[in-house]
């Protein structure tokens, strides 16, 4: 089990490892962006806290059938989940890693105990579907031993807020979530801010905004001032637009090394915080943050000195279409106008204003009243849900407040300066989020009905392939919310960290020693269950248990079980390991035969298969199991052994139904290259010439003998030129993580359609 994970061994598909926020700093090393070093506690190591502390269990029955709209009980259950989590000891092995990533850092950096940075991580944070921004804990000038584990601790508990919980239920997030957590260097920044490389007031991809206010960014993101506003055009990196903003504080490291606000003057106040090459460099670098993914980002930067960094980047969650929305400028209206600010969300609401000091003082408060507060932080999520707008005397359009009011498709309007003293209790108002003002009255509704087509850019009926499209999953907690996604079915069911969950994170074949082979067998079917349910007629490829050695010894009691290898990713693993080891893989078997009496969609991949000798023994375990009176299960091979391309017609003739190429491991077997290697990164090209005639053989081979071919690998979602090649020569499926489906789908369906074209052609000529 990996406890700890430095930026730079990390990546994009690393988020059910290292979180979203994790997962995208390693990527944003890798492309060379300059990132403060540091490190991230797994998803792995809180699995082990909360399953060894036995709070898994405890936790989800507590919150169990809880009304998330009722206030006051949320609020009492998640202090008190989140003081258990805090009260719990930390498991010494997780423990002592941190700490030995910390001295890490000091030794690296020369000093004694460097300042860092502690931020939450969570699975489902900073993705296309969810930002849960500002949701989860985040920890500036965290310094000491001490300091830093009690900090990890808080993190964990974040993730059972009050507003995390009610979020997560809204956006129908079941089962247990899962957190990293980000250990960074600090950056004492004079100025810091966010950038977002798409508009997001007027949805316009051709433009990018940078916020920033001087001091720690932590007054911007959490909408503390009204920040600086920067407009820069694409086309040619020109300012469109500036608008300095009242700051009337920062917030900086004083001597002690605690955050302290300092005033500012009315000069400093009313400064412009960014020169003119700053902006440059900024926008400069955000332009290769959203090449790099191949999408619009929402991006942190900080400067120190005279050194811009990148805090981290995400995913754009709302809507944005290349289409710019015009009705920025008033037009006349019937109705007084009360107030104006920025538009920070668009669209429209009509409510009785409720003007709130504090989350906390919400009595009265009903839903469809239109919230009016200082600042609309996170804290305030459960009352935004149940708002018909939000208004604000402070923050800018990029602060998380904004952001969440954009995914839950409320109107808001930020930065009016004094909304809390223009607008008064049980006014009736209408609040304009496109254009960022406050009209006194409901306006007329055929006005309201009129501006609804231009409020959110409405979404695409579902794209319709002939190409299947799959998804690759591991948790649980993520199938309701997939399940609903315009996808086929689950192409890749990894069971690694359901394993590590149902046996406690003990070895698997201590449970079967100790005589608790039931025990998994119960815990897996109901894991499993959770996705044939959600997905339900459509088909789930669960791929058999596939640990490295070096990761069953990671397990409690591993060390006994599990042999030291040099190199275990071409170790024992895999097919071979069910044939010296049968007794957990047949309990595998038992587990899906008890799925597949409810659930027919469930099916069984084989990984790892090197040789035709090893797979006729593998089988020979599944003939003799309960399973081979079932016809209609279907039975798949991973492709990722190069010895594939020969050994595949064979595979066949013993009876296989599908074959899914892993094309991560098939490229660096092809080429001999470590893909987790930074030296050997350019070498690593699932483009290879060599790599693409691998692939093209196993996707052939599958046609001549009948039999399904997909692919589970990011390249067909990053390279539309890889996607129509897979296309043209004819594989069946193709399946993805979550966070590329739409790209995926409108990827094969842009080569479905230039192959289509080229047949056209080629038929006009030939009847000419």
């Amino acid at each position: 089990m990996e406890i700890v994970k430095w930026f730079e061994d990390l990546g994009k598909a690393d988020v059910n490892k290292a979180g979203g926020k994790g997962a995208n700093l390693g990527e944003l090393v890798k492309a060379g962006l300059p990132v403060p070093p540091g490190f991230v506690i797994t998803g792995q190591a809180y699995l082990l806290f909360t399953t060894e502390s036995g709070l898994s269990q405890k936790i989800a029955h507590s919150i169990e059938g809880l009304n998330v709209d009722d206030t006051a009980a949320l609020q009492a259950k998640a202090k008190e989940v989140q003081e258990t989590i805090i009260g719990s000891e930390m498991p010494a092995i997780i423990k002592s890693e941190i700490l030995k990533a910390y001295d890490e850092m000091a030794k690296r950096d020369s000093v004694k105990a460097p300042f860092v940075a502690v931020r939450s991580s969570a699975t489902m944070e900073d993705s296309e579907q969810a930002s849960f921004a500002g949701m989860n804990a985040t920890f500036l000038n965290v310094h000491g031993r001490d300091d830093l584990i009690r900090k990890v601790k808080e993190c964990w508990a974040s993730v059972y807020g009050a507003r995390v919980i009610s979020y997560r239920a809204k956006k129908e997030f079941y089962g247990e979530p899962v957190i990293a957590v980000v250990v960074q260097k600090m950056v004492n920044s004079d100025k810091a801010g966010v950038m977002f490389t798409a508009n997001p007031r007027n949805n316009n991809l051709n433009s990018l905004v940078i916020e920033g206010a001087f001091g720690l960014g932590e007054v911007v993101v959490g909408g503390l001032v009204s920040p600086d506003y920067y407009e820069i055009d694409k086309a040619g990196m020109k300012v469109r637009d500036t608008r300095v903003s009242h700051k009337n504080f920062k917030i900086i490291r004083d001597e002690k090394g605690s955050n302290k606000n300092v005033d500012l003057s009315e000069k400093e106040a009313n400064e412009q915080v960014l020169t003119d090459k700053e902006i440059q460099q900024i926008a400069g670098l955000g332009m290769k943050i959203e090449q790099h993914y191949g999408s619009p980002q929402d991006t942190e930067w900080a400067i120190e000195g005279n050194k811009v960094f990148m805090l981290q980047s995400r995913p754009i969650t709302t809507p944005i279409s290349s289409v710019k929305v015009e009705s920025e400028q008033p037009e006349e209206e019937d109705s007084k106008e009360l107030i104006r600010g920025l538009g920070a969300s668009p669209g429209r609401g009509s409510g009785e204003v409720r003007v709130l000091a504090s989350p906390d003082k919400h009595e009265g408060f009903e839903s469809g009243d239109v919230l009016v507060a200082a600042m609309t932080t996170p804290d305030w999520v459960p009352l935004m849900m149940k708002a018909s707008a939000i208004v604000t005397d402070g923050g800018g359009v990029t602060c998380h407040a904004a952001i969440v009011s954009r995914e839950m498709g409320l109107p808001c309007v930020v930065g009016t300066r004094n909304a809390t003293k223009v607008l008064q209790d049980k006014m009736l108002v209408t609040v304009d989020g496109t254009r960022g003002t406050v009209y006194e009255g409901r306006l007329k509704e055929d006005k309201q009905a009129q501006d609804k087509g231009t409020e959110v850019i409405a979404k695409s009926a579902p794209i319709v392939t002939a190409t299947k499209l799959y998804v690759n999953l591991a948790m649980p907690h993520e199938a309701e919310r997939i399940a609903k996604e315009d996808v086929d079915g689950v192409g890749l069911l990894r069971a690694e960290f359901m394993v590590i969950d149902a046996c406690d994170g003990i070895h698997p074949r201590q449970l079967i020693d100790e005589g608790k082979s039931n025990q998994f067998v119960d815990a897996m079917v109901r894991k499993l269950r959770i996705f044939t349910r959600a997905f339900y007629p459509r088909p789930i490829i669960y791929r058999a248990i596939d640990f490295r050695t070096n990761e069953f010894r990671n397990l409690r009691g591993g060390d006994k079980y599990e042999t030291v290898e040099q190199n275990p990713m071409i170790g024992f693993r895999g097919c071979y390991r069910y044939i010296l080891n049968p007794d957990l893989f047949e309990l595998e078997l038992k587990v899906i035969q008890k799925v597949r009496e409810l659930d027919k969609n469930l099916h069984l991949m084989i990984p790892f298969v090197r040789t035709l000798w090893e797979f006729q023994r593998c089988k020979k375990i599944i003939d003799a199991s309960p399973l081979s009176d079932d016809r209609d299960l279907q039975l798949w091979v991973m492709a990722e052994v190069p010895s594939v391309v020969y050994w595949l017609e064979d595979y066949a003739k013993e009876g296989i139904h599908g074959v899914s190429i892993g094309s991560n491991d098939l490229t660096q077997l092809v080429l001999g290259v470590d893909r987790d290697s930074e030296i050997c990164a350019p070498l690593y090209d699932e483009r290879d010439k060599a790599v693409m005639e691998s692939i093209k053989s196993i996707v052939k081979t599958s046609q001549k003998m009948g039999i399904t071919c997909s692919i589970c690998g990011q390249a067909p979602s990053n390279y539309p030129d890889f996607a129509e090649k897979l296309v043209e020569w004819g594989i069946t499926s193709v399946s993805v993580n979550p966070d590329v489906i739409d790209r995926t789908r409108h990827n094969i369906a842009a080569a479905e359609q230039r192959i289509l074209l080229k047949l056209a052609r080629k038929m006009t000529v030939t009847e000419e």
